[in-house]
């Protein structure tokens, strides 16, 4: 096959030259003919590649075809329920809302009602008239420790850098948070102008590498997180222990997008990649987690603080939670993120296979602070997946109090999911530190769709929460959601997930799928009291 490429060449190009004596148009021709044989030459003779060695030019179809084939499949080849991480139906009603456009469904849906894992919310017949309801429901987080309590949306956007979003992406995500009063997560990449010029309420996540508020060796630098914790903009701290797409292992900042501005505001090296340490050195059991949060509550001026994660090992959490009740010291809140999270660049094996689903993982926080008797004092958010008003229902119902939003956000700001976030060559603008396309991000538009989508999604929660016959999002429960789990049976969450005791886990009354966690948790340990013992024999015999 190289060779008769190579022969058909050659002809071409004599054939060229002979028509152009006649005819000197004909020189374009050998012009791209000779080009054409260039390639096919360096393809013959290089040793990379095997295909384009035996078939140069050829070859090279290949992997154009390959280049164009996501964006084959979401524009031509995708049905409204396909598409990955998101499908063109979630995407195209959080593009309807952010637009203000129809969002409305025509000749009925389009999901398959009698498919395994088929979801949906028990309606009553003592439907509430929408007009009746409170438009904008609310949440105030913060224990019998904290001083500045925050009145939160239910709604609100997840956690996100700068560095791994643009700095027109982050400031159009707080203004439009700003107009409609619902709060946006820094992300661990520290408080930068872009959060805080615009005046929208923020949580400032503090992660591992405790960037913006770090010493030059790494740890955590107490005076400078003071001194961004007190501004006003700040409602509440969230401590990141893990995050849904890559638990364990710590956010990657890739070197081409480490520009020297980041690195200013991180206080790190410009042009390096950085990666954010597995585990936090401010801490290392979870009685020294209760002390870091005492710490941090206290240098912040009495504000709101709780921890994020991804649910691994439950005996770690119920370690935690041991911890808060040997202590006496309660975060005022716990978000909880699905394996489902995304992110802008994460290893495929943690993306995929590490870190519980958020629905399991939010029923286990759920019941563990109940049967601690401790969610009195804490509230729960909830991220992974969330895009529609049926996402919060769901999650409400598990437990949740508050939902937050990445993807969805980021949606609204006008991503067309190219998944190209780990490139710098997002054509959007919103996951780029490139100047040239950061400038078809505007601002003033991209926030207004944020602000829309997410007040329509508020009000779409509000008129399915009519439809169930209750005024709250706090009166629903496990009770109200339906699954089919085969083709013969359909359960309610409560079956599914049966619920707990109040302070069941206190005494000898522990639920039996609890009894082994709460036997290997220990509030002196993160890691399983076998493992311990395991380690302290292997010591002793040394």
């Amino acid at each position: 096959m190289r060779n008769l490429i190579l022969a058909v060449l050659i002809l071409l190009l004599i054939s060229n030259v002979l028509v152009g004596l006649i005819w000197p148009v004909a020189w374009v021709f050998l012009l791209l003919t000779g080009t054409l044989m260039v390639f096919a030459v360096f393809d013959s003779l290089q040793k990379k590649h095997a295909i384009l060695r035996n078939y140069p030019l050829i070859g090279r179809m290949r992997w154009t075809a390959e280049s164009l084939r996501p964006y084959l499949q979401q524009y031509l080849l995708e049905s409204d329920t396909e598409g990955r991480p998101i499908n063109r139906m979630f995407r195209s009603i959080v593009y309807q809302r952010a637009k203000d456009s129809l969002d409305t469904l025509s000749f009925g849906t389009r999901l398959d009602t009698y498919q395994d894992g088929y979801e949906w919310i028990g309606h009553s017949l003592s439907a509430m008239d929408v007009e009746e309801m409170d438009c904008d429901p609310r949440v105030i987080i913060g224990g019998p420790q904290c001083k500045q309590p925050y009145s939160a949306s239910l709604f609100n956007i997840s956690a996100m850098s700068f560095g791994s979003l643009s700095g027109a992406a982050v400031t159009a995500l707080n203004k439009g948070a700003k107009k409609g009063n619902f709060s946006h997560n820094t992300g661990e990449g520290g408080l930068t102008p872009y959060h805080l010029d615009n005046g929208g309420d923020l949580v400032w996540q503090i992660g591992t590498a405790y960037f913006g508020c770090r010493n030059k060796d790494g740890t955590f630098n107490p005076q400078l997180f003071k001194e961004r914790a007190t501004l006003p903009n700040v409602k509440m701290i969230e401590i990141k222990l893990s995050q849904g797409a890559k638990p364990g292992h710590g956010g990657i900042l890739p070197a081409h997008k480490n520009t020297p501005e980041i690195a200013a505001i991180r206080i790190v090296e410009p042009g390096t990649r950085v990666d954010s340490p597995p585990r936090h050195s401010a801490f290392a059991t979870p009685l020294e987690m209760m002390d870091y949060i005492t710490e941090l509550r206290e240098l912040s001026g009495g504000k709101p603080v709780g921890f994020k994660l991804s649910l691994g090992r439950k005996s770690e959490f119920i370690a935690i939670c041991k911890a808060m009740h040997q202590t006496g010291v309660y975060p005022d809140f716990i978000t909880v993120d699905g394996g489902e999270g995304g992110t802008g660049a994460s290893p495929l094996e943690y993306s995929n296979s590490v870190g519980f689903p958020l629905r399991e993982a939010l029923a286990f926080v759920d019941d563990c602070l109940i049967g601690f008797d401790l969610r009195k004092h804490i509230k729960i958010i909830a991220a992974g997946k969330i895009f529609t008003a049926f996402h919060l229902v769901q999650n409400l119902s598990l437990g949740a109090d508050v939902c937050n939003s990445a993807r969805g956000m980021m949606l609204a700001l006008g991503c067309v999911q190219s998944l190209s976030c780990n490139t710098n060559r997002c054509p959007t603008g919103v996951a780029t530190q490139d100047p040239k396309l950061i400038k078809g991000l505007d601002v003033a538009d991209k926030s207004e769709r944020v602000y829309r989508f997410q007040k329509k999604t508020i009000h779409s929660l509000v008129d399915l929460l009519s439809s169930t016959g209750h005024q709250s999002p706090h009166d629903l429960n496990r009770t109200h959601i339906f699954r089919r789990v085969d083709q013969q049976n359909i359960k309610r969450y409560d079956e599914i997930f049966p619920l707990v005791k109040r302070g069941s886990m206190l005494g000898n009354d522990v639920p039996e799928a609890y009894k082994l966690h709460v036997q290997e948790a220990s509030a002196e340990s993160f890691m399983p009291a076998s493992h311990l013992a395991k380690i302290a024999e292997e010591t002793k015999a040394v």
